[in-house]
């Protein structure tokens, strides 16, 4: 089977060359050059909606290419395409710019001026990658082959506002709705996902993090399946294990789920780490859960504020979602998004803790009843943020037929 490879350089000359030296590799198929960043993505992005056997099974990226920078675009293109292999065509063939590509998510550098045994090597060991990924992602019912799943990551203004809560409930509306989907327990010390959901667990995020090839058996065998469908790779038991989750293992790890499921929830906590960060910049959607208090608002302006100056996420990328609100209450959702200069969601999530006491205190969240205003609210939100797969066949009258039951929701974007 011949291998497809899409040029994509910029500069005129180094078209020709590049171009000339891949038809002469054996087996292989050059298609035509993209010649800047977004006609690459675009193209991609195209293939993938018809199926990812569309997709070439190797890109080779020229150091010029423009007007995303090389290792910018490798990072898009392995997030977004992850059954692609890349690699890098550059005159700096250092240590530092080989590790920075493989961070990036290339499968290879080539130096330049090339030779023809050089690329043809990395050509054949790039190929035999992709078409190794894309036999395992095709096992199994619940793989997703798509160009890459939806991250939402959801953090708390500090703890206690209820992101945990708000995690899996947005990960069950996704699942109740027809989508694979994964929550991800990013709270390293202190995560409480297992214990909301009563699971007993062996593996755990840490076991994954000193594994620079993430395939989906190591995969699968990290995650647990819960009775609700859904799957959870939970933080570890032992807190201080947190420490092995670094910001690079977290990439990966994204990286690695967003090709398996169409939604990945990851629970981000309250504290910062270099993980959390890592996924709140890598997320489709950042949510950031507050309540209506001065404290908590303080914590939410002070976390939009350090995401902004650390680089992480600007503030009107993040998106605010208030819990425990009530008319009452002298801080609404509007003043909110003045003091903190984010978008609210515009579903707020009621002030109800009676419905949830029981069903925390025995670990049994998921089986909040469906008349819960705060269950109803948390799926509104999943649909107001575009999680869940609704068809005009199941809808009626606004309702979305989930979990044994009907939630409203407000509108819907979608995903």
């Amino acid at each position: 089977m011949p291998t497809r490879i899409l040029p994509a350089v910029g500069d005129p000359d180094a078209v020709r060359s590049v171009t000339t030296l891949l038809s002469q590799l054996p087996d292989a198929e050059p298609v035509a050059p993209v010649v800047d960043s977004t006609q690459l993505v675009d193209t991609l992005a195209r293939l993938a909606a018809e199926s990812v056997d569309e997709l070439p099974e190797v890109v080779v990226v020229h150091e010029r290419i423009g007007p995303v920078p090389a290792l910018e675009l490798i990072r898009e293109v392995a997030l977004r395409f992850p059954a692609v292999g890349v690699i890098l065509v550059t005159s700096d063939a250092s240590p530092g710019l080989f590790q920075a590509a493989m961070d990036a998510g290339a499968r290879g550098l080539a130096a330049l001026p090339l030779s023809y045994e050089e690329l043809a090597n990395r050509v054949q060991a790039v190929a035999q990658w992709s078409v190794g990924v894309r036999r395992h992602l095709g096992h199994g019912g619940d793989v997703f082959t798509g160009a890459g799943g939806t991250v939402v990551t959801v953090s708390g203004a500090k703890g206690g506002v209820g992101a945990t809560l708000a995690a899996i409930q947005l990960a069950l509306a996704a699942q109740a709705s027809g989508r694979s989907t994964v929550l991800v327990d990013l709270d390293l010390q202190t995560g409480d996902v297992a214990s909301y959901l009563d699971v007993q667990f062996r593996r755990s995020v840490a076991d994954l993090a000193a594994i620079t090839d993430i395939s989906p058996r190591v995969l699968a065998d990290a995650v647990f399946r819960h009775d609700t469908g859904v799957a959870l790779l939970l933080a570890p038991g032992e807190g201080e294990r947190g420490e092995e989750v670094t910001d690079r293992a977290a990439r990966q790890i994204v990286s690695a789920l967003r090709s398996r499921y169409e939604t990945v929830v990851i629970d981000c906590g309250a504290q910062l780490s270099g993980a959390g960060a890592a996924a709140v910049e890598m997320a489709d959607t950042a949510l950031l859960v507050t309540t209506p208090d001065v404290v908590a608002v303080r914590g939410a302006k002070r976390t939009v504020r350090m995401w902004d100056r650390l680089q992480i996420r600007k503030a009107e990328e993040t998106t605010v979602v208030v819990n425990r609100h009530t008319r009452a209450t002298e801080i609404q959702p509007s003043l909110i998004q003045r003091i903190t200069g984010t978008p609210v969601a515009s579903t707020a999530v009621p002030a109800h803790y009676k419905e949830l006491q029981a069903v925390v205190d025995a670990g049994r969240v998921h089986e909040l009843d469906q008349r819960s205003a705060v269950k109803q609210a948390l799926w509104a939100l999943a649909g107001e943020l575009g999680l869940v797969r609704t068809p005009v066949a199941e809808r009626k009258g606004g309702r979305l037929r989930g979990d044994r039951g009907a939630v409203s929701f407000r509108r819907r974007r979608d995903g």
